[in-house]
């Protein structure tokens, strides 16, 4: 009989539970250890000050009309040349959603992802919770930053406004909730079409093409539909003035807060009902 020595037994390992607070930390981390975050990052943020600043300072009224600054000139106003850049921030965002949700099957990472996570749905909650967040903050900083800059170069014209002006802050503020919106947008079409290319080429198409097809359909459905497309009723959402073929600021973030979920709802199903 041979004696059995304890000492090479191993110990019992802890087992630490899945839960949505260990997901999330997860993802925070996996998100600010990718050197295309901060890039693409910055990207959004240069292109969003950056045009802002420059549409101010080279503003030019096409009507001269009479009035206190802030009554406005033509369909111009402060806040809207503040935000030029905003188009071009929510591809740069929406292609960094894009990237940190169809990235991982590019590189194969999703399948360890999901063996940590049995239950999946949680790191789709969780991309989402963490480049959301991000993203609306970051911009809306850059849109206060795009303002302020733009301040000076529109000094003595009739738009000029301040941030105390009524509807200043809840339309820069719009933007940044906008384009936090456009990077949940951007994990979910990852999620679902599981092809950085194509998720691009999707997102392109929704937020930029698809308005533009839609001056082929007769000016009756034109006017009834086109208010409700993603990226327009999105725009609605940091309009300082609402007009009369636009949606309200309120109809515009539900209206596209309801894309985002009818996004989020397919990449959720495509999650759980196929394998990695």
């Amino acid at each position: 009989m041979t004696a059995t020595d304890l000492s090479v037994v191993p110990a019992r390992t802890t087992v630490h539970k899945v839960t949505g607070r260990r997901v999330l930390r997860s993802e925070w981390a996996k998100f600010w250890s990718l050197r295309s975050s901060w890039i693409t990052l910055g990207v959004a943020l240069v292109l969003l000050v950056l045009f802002g600043a420059i549409a101010s300072y080279t503003y030019s009224p096409d009507v001269v009309a009479d009035g206190p600054p802030g009554q406005g000139s033509g369909s111009s106003d402060a806040v809207s040349l503040a935000l030029t850049g905003v188009t071009f921030a929510s591809l740069a965002v929406g292609v960094l959603g894009v990237l940190l949700s169809a990235g991982e099957y590019s590189t194969g990472m999703i399948r360890s992802t999901l063996a940590a996570v049995p239950r999946r749905l949680p790191v789709l909650w969780s991309k989402s919770a963490v480049i959301g967040v991000i993203a609306l903050v970051l911009t809306t900083v850059g849109a206060l930053a795009a303002f302020q800059l733009g301040v000076p170069g529109l000094d003595g014209e009739k738009i000029s406004l301040s941030l105390g002006d009524d509807g200043v802050l809840r339309g820069l503020a719009g933007a940044g909730v906008y384009l936090g919106l456009v990077a949940v947008f951007g994990v979910a079409l990852g999620v679902l079409l599981r092809s950085s290319a194509g998720a691009i080429a999707a997102l392109v198409g929704i937020l930029l093409i698809l308005p533009g097809l839609a001056t082929l359909l007769p000016d009756s459905w034109y006017d009834t539909i086109t208010p409700y497309f993603p990226s327009n009723a999105g725009s609605a959402i940091y309009a300082l003035t609402e007009s009369a073929d636009s949606l309200s600021p309120g109809q515009g973030l539900a209206v596209f807060a309801g894309w985002v979920a009818l996004a989020l709802a397919g990449a959720a199903y495509r999650l759980r009902r196929t394998d990695a």
